[in-house]
């Protein structure tokens, strides 16, 4: 095996960001001297962006698998729905968070141009929308069902 192609060094980006989730998880574990903080909307937002480009990863390794093995190909396109149900609760956590007090009444619906801190070019909510579209393309509603791909917040 030439040093590329050892198993422990496969996919080191996909690696590195496992990685970055178990610190982050581990600095989220309360201590005796640090109680555990509250999610604010940031971090539900990026953590959405993550789980996305994840639903993106799937997408492409079942479209990749199915071909030559439809069992493993289904197997992950069923991961791929489930993913997709978990990211639209953290996108429904977002919305439930309260945000700066006034802008309260403003953020509750999905309406990223009203977002307290402006609106960035890629905003939870274009990006779940976004998502969505490719989610309904490959998956039946009763796939999805309860969840759905709007974003009714």
């Amino acid at each position: 095996m030439t040093p590329s192609t050892r198993p422990d060094d496969a996919h080191p980006y996909l690696r590195a960001a496992s990685a970055g989730i178990r610190h982050h998880t581990r600095a989220l574990t309360p201590s005796d001297s640090v109680p555990p903080r509250p999610v604010d909307r940031v971090h539900l937002d990026v953590l959405h962006a993550h789980l996305t480009v994840l639903l993106q990863l799937l997408d492409r390794l079942a479209d990749h698998t199915r071909p030559p093995h439809p069992a493993a190909g289904r197997h992950l396109a069923t991961a791929h729905t489930r993913l997709w149900q978990a990211t639209t609760e953290v996108h429904a956590a977002f919305h439930a968070l309260p945000g700066v007090p006034q802008a309260d009444a403003e953020t509750s619906s999905c309406r990223p141009e009203r977002l307290p801190e402006g609106p960035p070019v890629l905003t939870i909510c274009q990006r779940h929308l976004a998502a969505g579209h490719v989610v309904r393309r490959k998956t039946t509603p009763t796939d999805l069902h309860p969840h759905t791909t709007t974003c009714a917040r």
